[in-house]
């Protein structure tokens, strides 16, 4: 079951991905960051499980807006099972985000044996129908929380065509499935996809640094443009 963090109906939720360093977290203290994202998938922001466990534990006692730490989620590509088990032994993620190819199926047994909630990622291509899109969306109900659109390839900075999005979001509401959005976000244009979209959530990692590393003005700048959306 998804926590509630106690942001009003009209307030996206905010994910910062790709964290690495704990100076980032603790620079993060007092803003309203609901997610960080960890990348346990080929990344040059990959970390081990064990550097993981390291970071979540600065987290939790790092608070954000409202005196909670932020909720912690492990973005990977095509595992099996038994790297997940392994994974989440070490560092207990309250998350797992599947960006590769994983059937409804899968995301419900990881869901059911690591009782964990449960993301999918779904690769926005240029040549993709949105309504076949959202008919394969609605396949995950049930078995994933959330569905996250980002650019296809994935920490790319770049952005999808936005006009696909009310499909998505009419099939993720009715489907009772929340709609992040990711994918070339940037203190630039959040303030602009919030207002137009309104997603349940927004995700960002390479918009928010500055030479390959996070930056925490460009953070508090992303937090206050999706706040004032």
């Amino acid at each position: 079951m998804t926590e509630d963090r106690g942001l009003s109906e009209n307030s996206a939720l905010i994910k910062i991905c790709g964290i690495k360093e704990e100076a980032t977290l603790r620079g993060m203290a007092g803003l309203r960051v609901d997610y960080i994202g960890f990348m346990f998938a080929k990344s040059r922001r990959q970390v081990s499980p064990e550097r993981a466990a390291q970071l979540q534990e600065t987290a939790r006692s790092v608070p954000m807006a409202g005196g909670k730490p932020p909720l912690t989620v492990g973005v990977f590509v095509n595992p099996t099972i038994e790297e997940l088990e392994a994974t989440l032994s070490v560092v207990p993620l309250d998350v797992v985000q599947l960006h590769g190819e994983e059937t409804p199926e899968f995301a419900r047994q990881v869901r059911e044996r690591l009782n964990v909630e449960v993301w999918r990622v779904f690769s926005m291509k240029d040549e993709e129908n949105s309504a076949d899109g959202a008919a394969r969306l609605a396949s995950y109900a049930g078995t994933v929380s959330t569905v996250l659109l980002d650019t296809a390839g994935g920490g790319t900075g770049r952005t999808f065509s936005w006009d696909v999005i009310p499909a998505y979001r009419q099939a993720a509401d009715s489907s009772g499935l929340r709609l992040f959005v990711a994918g070339g976000l940037s203190p630039d244009n959040v303030d602009k996809l919030v207002a137009a979209y309104r997603p349940e959530g927004v995700d960002i990692s390479s918009g928010v640094e500055t030479d390959g590393a996070k930056d925490i003005g460009k953070i508090a700048a992303f937090v206050e443009r999706v706040n004032n959306a």
